[in-house]
């Protein structure tokens, strides 16, 4: 691969290199494909990054390169449309020449601007050359209604024309808008039904054609462009939509979809979270992976949230940094060199979690704080489940039916904990599934008998005041105090007979 040092810097040097005339007359969707082609021969990972997409969207998407399309991404937030767009920069060439100090990369060989034409004219083989790398050939625009024609195609420059001494109609007095700078590179559109009708319309001739015209002038410029979108569906956005001569003019339209297993979502969070803290020694338990991530699952099967809007994967990598950030902070007020999360952090994140979820009628009534505190709890029931399903928990519940209770907080440190949990028998034993034994450091020993006691209180089990103390299930807490109230009253009963009876003897 030839060195950025050592490419070609004049038109006369280029000539006799490897980029030859044939090879920049390839367009950027046979870059692509050509480049495409040598990765799957190679069997190289093709979208690196990308998790849960290899058997669905990535087919359909590699299909769309070989076909040379432009293609839409059409799916929810937070389904890694843009991270998608972005890594097709991947097949791009790693080097580009184009003539220096044109605005719209110009091929030396095949200049399209008068800019361009001019100077290779005047200089000959003296002609100035620049390199454009892969990232460089990305242009992204996110579509806005204000977003004009003039800022896609571009306007006349009235400065321009009298600083140069041109005629308004002179392609010199010309200011181009991002298709045209996205010229021999990819152009992305973000949101296309935000995008005005209007707007969209000014696409049909670049994407049929090849080529866009100015403000009217008869200029035309035959653009090598490959031009992908992405959009929620239209059953979901109300702002707008995609107008139907485009969506004719879209070669592919390529589903995304979140992740489809709970280990898929927990690759996607452990490479996007920020959880691996500089001088932290950061231990995070698998099931509060796995909570972490059934939160998403649930909310997304809730009839309280609203389906159309769906829930982004940034739910569960903003928890988790929030998860981590809470157990961090714990850690720190005693001095403690190992951070383990804690069910507890999961509650204490629920700022990360409110913002992402859209509630339907029904779940704005009951409250945004209550719905995401139930769906927290049938996410920890289902984690619980796959861990202590089998595990007879009677003698700790015994235990608390006899008045026991018991006090997690970030109060204290997790020794104290611990020697706290240790009064409760058999606890400590039920822990083997979460793999806990005696000689387990505390951090972790806390963290799974928190589990198994948040675990039990979403099955109702046991109960749990808003200040982390675990005691016997309401209904037994109720059925014990009616006892205790029946016998104060039989008591009560007892005094009053006793009294009365003290009383007639008096009077004899």
């Amino acid at each position: 691969m030839t060195q950025k040092n050592t490419l070609p810097q004049t038109l006369g040097t280029l000539r006799s290199s490897e980029y030859t005339a044939q090879r920049l007359a390839r367009s950027v969707k046979d870059e692509l494909r050509e480049n495409l082609i040598a990765r799957l021969r190679t069997k190289q990972p093709l979208f690196p990054g990308i998790v849960g997409y290899e058997d669905s969207v990535i087919p359909q998407i590699v299909n769309a390169v070989l076909s040379k399309h432009n293609f839409i991404l059409l799916g929810l937030r937070g389904q890694a449309k843009s991270r998608i767009l972005r890594a097709l920069t991947t097949l791009l060439d790693p080097h580009c020449p184009y003539v220096a100090g044109s605005e719209i990369h110009d091929n030396p060989y095949a200049p399209i601007s008068q800019y361009a034409r001019e100077l290779i004219a005047k200089m000959g083989d003296d002609t100035p050359i620049a390199w454009l790398t892969p990232d460089a050939r990305f242009v992204e625009k996110l579509a806005t209604p204000d977003v004009t024609v003039a800022d896609l195609v571009g306007d006349i420059d009235p400065i321009k024309a009298a600083r140069g001494g041109h005629s308004l109609g002179s392609e010199l007095t010309m200011h181009y808008g991002l298709l045209p700078r996205a010229n021999r590179g990819i152009f992305a559109i973000n949101e296309l039904p935000d995008l005005a009708g209007k707007i969209q319309v000014a696409l049909f001739n670049i994407m049929q054609e090849g080529d866009v015209q100015i403000k009217g002038y008869p200029i035309r410029l035959p653009l090598d462009v490959a031009i992908v979108f992405s959009a929620n569906p239209e059953d979901y956005t109300a702002r707008g939509k995609i107008v139907t001569p485009l969506k004719d003019r879209i070669g592919s339209e390529i589903r995304t979809h979140y992740p489809e297993s709970i280990d898929e979502a927990i690759a996607i969070t452990t490479q996007e979270a920020w959880s691996s803290r500089p001088a932290s020694n950061i231990e995070v338990p698998h099931y509060i992976r796995q909570i972490v991530e059934q939160i998403a699952f649930s909310a997304r099967e809730d009839k309280k949230v609203d389906k159309r809007s769906g829930v982004s994967q940034r739910l569960p990598i903003s928890t988790m940094e929030l998860v981590v950030s809470n157990a961090e902070r714990r850690a720190l007020l005693h001095n403690e060199s190992l951070i383990v999360p804690r069910v507890a952090d999961i509650y204490a994140a629920l700022p990360g979690i409110s913002g992402k979820i859209e509630l339907e009628y029904e779940g704005e009534m009951r409250g945004a704080e209550t719905v995401i505190r139930e769906i927290i709890r049938n996410a920890i029931a289902a984690v619980f489940d796959q861990y202590f399903a089998d595990t007879n928990t009677q003698q700790i519940e015994q235990w608390f039916n006899l008045g026991g209770t018991v006090q997690l907080n970030d109060a204290q440190p997790a020794a104290a904990s611990l020697a706290e949990l240790k009064q409760i028998q058999g606890l400590l034993e039920k822990l083997s599934p979460v793999h806990i034994t005696a000689k387990t450091a505390p951090e972790h020993a806390v963290s799974a008998a928190e589990f198994l006691l948040e675990g039990m209180t979403a099955h109702k089990r046991l109960s749990r005041s808003e200040q982390r103390s675990f005691t016997a299930a309401e209904k037994k807490q109720r059925n014990n105090d009616a006892a205790q109230y029946a016998d104060r009253l039989r008591d009560l009963e007892r005094e009053d007979t006793t009294a009365r009876t003290r009383t007639r003897r008096g009077f004899n």
